[in-house]
């Protein structure tokens, strides 16, 4: 059934992680800008709390109080959203939602409501600084009305203004391709995405608005985006109309607006400022440091720094050791790395594999198994049948590459995976703060030098420092470990949340366990009689196949 709810912006204070996409994908009419919303969602009890929530989001309001009314006239939009008046906005429990679900109806929201106002103009203040203000829009976009399903009803938000289409324009939007069918699948990991997109160069736009909501820590923002730069890259025809746009899942108005800004200007107005100002320009440098994240960007900034001489000359002492080494790096480490280069540094990692222990299989994965021309790093997975060799083998990689010369700093180890056994790692029940993805596998984050040179062109070794990830996985599960460590961010989100709600099963690249019932470990990739996989990639497609999906080659897995 459908139901006719109003405009709703989703708080995400007090979620666990894998809880608020799954909310999200059940709200038909959501947007992820608050200033069009009638109801604010959440869990939040208290007024005071709920006007701190507003005015944090810059949403200032003066409270209406409630007055007596019945049926569905009493604010409660009990089937009637026509009549909503855009200047109030409402602070709703989130057992509104649930529960109008579970009746299947839109309940009045007077047993729910925790506050209401009357949204009022911002007030004049002191001059909002050029940085400030690109952070101020990218926090407060919209990227999309609501993720896609081919049950629900179209979302009833309010579009921003959009200039006229031309009769041209109009006439295109009126014989617009047929929508792939895949496209009406809710997760990313159900569709084919293509490293090349016919719209990759409006994706890049994207990509760049979504680094600036990650430099303001907007996890929220950071994921709508992903969203929606996931559906463009499916698309498989290049945008004609504004119109066109709006059909994709999780391209809401807000997109709609970009693409129309980049089609007109080649470049979006916050991402053409943000490379114009110093502050961004500063943070984006900082950011780009490895063992730099947001935080920490903000953080070096704050302390006046403003270029890596800075942190050399003022902070030296003060940061990390993989910090020094990123920022004594920095130059090479942005170097892109050729395939023949990274195919060169793998196989030499499998070289000295096999000469401890003859047997071992390797797999190349990252951007470079995707089919991307260049790589930022490398990551390499190996495994060997014979799981007392893979047990604890890592370190004893690392020390032969040491030996060799060509690792020359060791930034990170872990042997977290043999510690517990070679096993999946364990089901802790539902909001629990276990760790998943990378960190779970015995493995080793490097830095490789060539040691090889013509000694009589140069005294110094001339070639280039490169970021290389070693990975170890037991043969058992090696088929997770490979899809895991393969496809595009928000492929591997989508497959870890499709797990969840379709098969009810934890996907981590170290095995699958079931949610519930004891945590069991689920064997996804041995044959019908028990015989594991004969190599890796056979393992890696009875993955697919047992998690009842289609099999997408890696350069399929390119959701950006």
């Amino acid at each position: 059934m459908d139901l006719s709810f109003p405009t709703i912006f989703l708080l995400p204070a007090h979620f666990e992680a894998d809880e608020l996409p799954e909310l999200e994908s059940q709200i038909p009419t959501l947007t992820y800008d608050i200033n069009e919303a009638s109801i604010v969602l959440g869990k939040v009890a208290k007024k005071a709390r709920a006007v701190l929530e507003l005015r944090s989001r810059k949403l200032l309001t003066e409270e209406v109080q409630s007055a007596p009314h019945n049926g569905e006239e009493d604010g409660g939009f009990g089937g009637n959203t026509e009549a909503i008046d855009d200047s109030v906005v409402r602070v709703v429990r989130l057992e509104w939602f649930t529960d109008s679900l579970a009746q299947g109806k839109v309940l009045p929201v007077s047993d729910y409501l925790v506050y209401q106002g009357r949204k009022k103009a911002p007030t004049s203040g002191q001059p909002v600084s050029k940085a400030e203000g690109i952070l101020k829009r990218a926090r407060e976009d919209d990227t999309g009305s609501r993720p896609s399903s081919q049950h629900q009803r179209p979302a009833r938000v309010r579009r921003p203004h959009l200039a006229q289409e031309s009769t041209s324009e109009h006439e295109r939007a009126m014989t617009l391709p047929p929508l792939p069918d895949y496209l009406h699948k809710q997760y990313s990991c159900q569709r084919p995405t293509p490293l090349n997109a016919p719209n990759s160069a409006f994706i890049e736009q994207l990509k760049k608005m979504r680094t600036l909501r990650t430099l303001e820590s907007d996890e929220v923002g950071v994921r709508a985006y992903s969203t929606s730069i996931a559906a463009v890259a499916a698309y498989p025809y290049l945008f004609s109309s504004v119109s066109e746009v709006a059909r994709l899942p999780g391209c809401g108005p807000k997109i709609e607006e970009l693409y129309k800004q980049w089609r007109d200007n080649d470049c979006l107005d916050d991402v053409r400022e943000a490379a114009s100002t110093e502050r961004m320009r500063v943070l984006l440098l900082f950011y780009e440091i490895w063992g730099v994240g947001a935080k920490t960007a903000h953080d070096f900034y704050s302390r006046g720094w403003r270029d890596l001489d800075d942190i050399v000359e003022f902070g030296w002492s003060e940061i990390t050791r993989v910090q020094q080494i990123g920022v004594k790096y920095y130059e090479e480490l942005q170097e892109k790395v050729p395939r023949a280069e990274v195919e060169a540094i793998a196989n030499t990692i499998l070289e000295h594999a096999n000469e401890k222990h003859e047997g071992f299989q390797m797999v190349i994965v990252g951007g470079y198994r995707r089919g991307k021309a260049s790589s930022g790093d490398v990551d390499v997975i190996l495994s060997h049948p014979d799981p007392l060799v893979t047990e604890f083998f890592i370190g004893e990689m690392v020390r032969r590459l040491e030996k060799a010369q060509y690792i020359s700093h060791t930034l990170t180890i872990s042997d977290a995976n043999s510690e517990r056994g070679q096993a999946a790692i364990a089901w802790k029940g539902e909001g629990s703060k276990a760790g998943g993805g990378f960190d779970t596998l015995d493995k080793a984050m490097v830095v490789w030098q060539d040691p090889n040179w013509d000694k009589t062109k140069a005294a110094k070794n001339p070639n280039p420092h490169r970021r290389v990830d070693i990975i170890i996985s037991p043969w058992k599960t090696v088929g997770c470990a490979v899809v895991g460590w393969t496809g595009g961010t928000t492929f591997e989100r989508d497959l870890r949340r499709y797990c969840k709600k379709v098969k009810g099963l934890k996907f981590d690249s170290s095995g699958v366990r079931r949610r519930g019932d004891g945590g069991e470990w689920v064997d996804l990739e041995s044959d019908a009689d028990g015989n594991p996989a004969p190599d890796m990639l056979t393992a890696e497609k009875r993955v697919f196949e047992n998690l009842g999906l289609e099999w997408r080659p890696p350069e399929e897995r390119c959701t950006g």
